[in-house]
């Protein structure tokens, strides 16, 4: 039970409304077998009439002799007729039918908001997890892969785990309870079922133990086949330059097949469970027939025919749980390959935590120091003893080839990152002895890559400010030069931007996240070569943005092209995570080491 340990912990609030469901439950079920019970006086009046009440004194007593000797005394003090005892059984057995369903239904009632909220709670924590998880574990997973357990895994757990969760109670308690009353009735013909019982948890234990590895392919193939999806929608434009569509359709449909031939395997075990459940439970029925017939004929056991035949009717209503609890348990092995790949994001550290007795950063006084700081990632070292200190309102510059750390070492400022030796410290404290919320609201990034959202520019301008008045928006646009563009949209402001800001241009895209930046107005800005991917007219326009905004602000660049970084307060030159020049521009050029070579080159180019 285990692997269900985080479905039970789901479970705990709803204590008093399971115990609700298991009071219904039991009350339907001791209807349900009271309806069967009812079937012996029917009988015994069908083969006997009004003849032979005596009957009672024939039979040993069980609860159908106690029942009987009811009616019979029913009869001898109302002095009605077979024909009107018949007639209040059957009003008797419809009253008791509805009493069942009835509270059939109320368990139903009670029990479906409970598996609504915990699937509800499950896809929740998922998110919240991957909003706490630290970006590089993002870069060493399958984006379709994630989709997948999110997606994917949870419905599988809803459907197979969640969804049997009514089985767990109702299908025991159902078989437990009507076995009591079979061996109520007759303890050897009972006793001949329950030596059966292991063979058939046998053969159905080995149906569902075989649905697990084939879930967990199947689970892993979707996850390639969105990410195959994925990739394939992010680079439409490449595939279609390429000519490569039948490679990625060959590509895409080997995972397919594959996925299909998993799903396939599943489904026959699974659907296997049922029908072998319903067929060995006939065999175990026509054994009882056998046997008990051949012991009633015999005189071997005190039991009449009509009693024997409401024994049957009673045994004939545990195949019906037998063979959705046997269902359920081949669902419950193939939803735990689900719950496993869910686990497997929910129980990865978060790396990089926040601090809940952390202090509040509530203002930028005098510098950002790296000291000492390294960071390793899965035993890659990225980057090592680095030295460096920012000093309020500078400009530092980042440059070095591709690989370098540029990137790695701007992160661990907001702690997208934490160093694994060494430390960072704001204002001469350790950044980690700072709340994580504190940290990053003194800061804003702009990357090379626009992240925007598919809604309207303004509430992409306002990401984080949704107080933020209409006037504060359009400063901030005018600023970055955005304002323009804006206007001459159709609906200005409040126009769709589109999935990644998909209606856009890369210069509008790129103008838009500067215009957020500077709507929060921070004192630290990153800027992650937030030019090089555009065209020499969009670059002039983000650039005057840029230098606007990074006026009487701290600024961390990382820059691609160096002709953008040349009046930085200080440039430092990366490679192979170290620190291998800084100064100046000029005085670095005077050096005439690596980053005068970077420089030539690109004047070259």
């Amino acid at each position: 039970m285990k692997k269900y340990s985080r479905i039970l912990h789901y479970l705990r609030p709803y204590r008093r409304d399971i115990l609700l469901f298991f009071l219904y439950t039991v009350l339907s079920i001791v209807f349900s077998l009271f309806s069967f019970a009812l079937l012996q006086p029917f009988f015994d009046i069908i083969f006997y009439g009004d003849k032979k009440p005596a009957l009672v004194a024939e039979t040993a007593p069980n609860i159908l002799t106690n029942l009987k000797t009811l009616l019979i005394s029913l009869v001898n003090g109302t002095h009605l007729s077979a024909v009107q005892l018949l007639g209040a059984i059957c009003v008797v057995l419809v009253i008791s039918i509805f009493l069942k369903n009835l509270f059939l239904y109320l368990s139903s009632y009670v029990l479906n908001p409970i598996k609504n909220k915990i699937v509800n709670t499950f896809r929740s924590d998922i998110y919240d997890k991957i909003l706490k998880l630290p970006i590089g574990y993002f870069t060493e997973q399958r984006k379709g892969d994630i989709l997948s357990r999110v997606t994917n895994d949870v419905n599988e757990v809803e459907g197979s785990v969640i969804g049997v969760l009514e089985g767990w109670i109702k299908d025991p308690l159902n078989i437990i309870c009507t076995l009591i009353a079979l061996f109520l009735i007759s303890p050897v013909l009972t006793g001949f079922i329950l030596l059966c019982i292991p063979v058939i948890g046998f053969i159905l234990g080995r149906i569902s133990k075989a649905l697990k590895r084939p879930s967990n392919e199947a689970a892993i193939k979707l996850g390639e086949s969105l990410s195959i999806l994925d990739e394939t929608l992010n680079g439409l434009r490449v595939i279609k330059a390429f000519n490569v569509e039948g490679l990625l359709k060959g590509r895409f449909d080997t995972v397919n097949d594959q996925l299909m031939d998993a799903k396939t395997r599943v489904s026959r075990r699974r659907d296997m469970a049922s029908p072998m459940s319903e067929f060995l439970g006939v065999m175990v029925f026509v054994g009882i027939l056998w046997f008990g017939g051949r012991l009633i004929l015999s005189n071997s056991i005190d039991l009449k025919a009509p009693d024997f035949f409401a024994y049957l009717a009673m045994f004939y209503n545990l195949i019906s749980p037998v063979k959705t609890l046997s269902t359920s348990f081949s669902n419950l092995n193939k939803g735990s390959a689900a719950i496993k790949r869910i686990e497997e994001v929910l129980n990865t550290p978060v790396t990089v935590d926040d601090n809940p007795n952390g202090k509040t950063l509530e203002h930028f006084e005098h510098e950002i120091e790296f000291r000492n700081a390294s960071f390793a990632y899965n035993e890659r070292v990225i980057l090592q003893n680095i030295n460096l200190t920012i000093k309020k309102g500078q400009t530092v510059a980042l440059v070095g080839s591709s690989g370098a750390g540029k990137s790695t070492l701007a992160d661990l400022i907001p702690r997208f990152h934490d160093v694994t030796a060494g430390e960072v410290l704001i204002d001469g404290i350790n950044i980690r002895a700072y709340s994580l919320h504190s940290v990053r609201n003194l800061m804003s990034i702009v990357t090379q890559e626009p992240i925007l959202f598919n809604d309207t520019i303004a509430h992409n301008i306002a990401l984080g400010h949704t107080s933020a008045s209409k006037e504060a928006i359009v400063q901030a646009a005018k600023i970055a030069n955005a304002h323009d563009f804006i206007m001459q949209k159709e609906l200005q402001y409040d126009t769709n931007i589109g999935d990644r800001g998909s209606k856009l241009s890369g210069g509008e895209r790129q103008r838009l996240t500067i215009a957020r930046a500077l709507l929060k107005n921070p004192p630290i800005l990153i800027l992650d070569e937030a030019t090089s991917s555009l065209d020499t007219e969009s670059e002039r326009l983000v650039q005057d943005a840029i230098n606007k905004m990074m006026q009487n602000r701290t600024s961390i660049v990382i820059a691609h092209r160096l002709s953008t970084i040349r009046n930085a307060d200080e440039i430092i030159v990366l490679q192979k995570g170290q620190i291998v020049e800084r100064g100046t521009h000029s005085s670095l050029i005077e050096q005439n080491g690596f980053y005068k070579k970077l420089v030539e080159m690109q004047e070259v180019k």
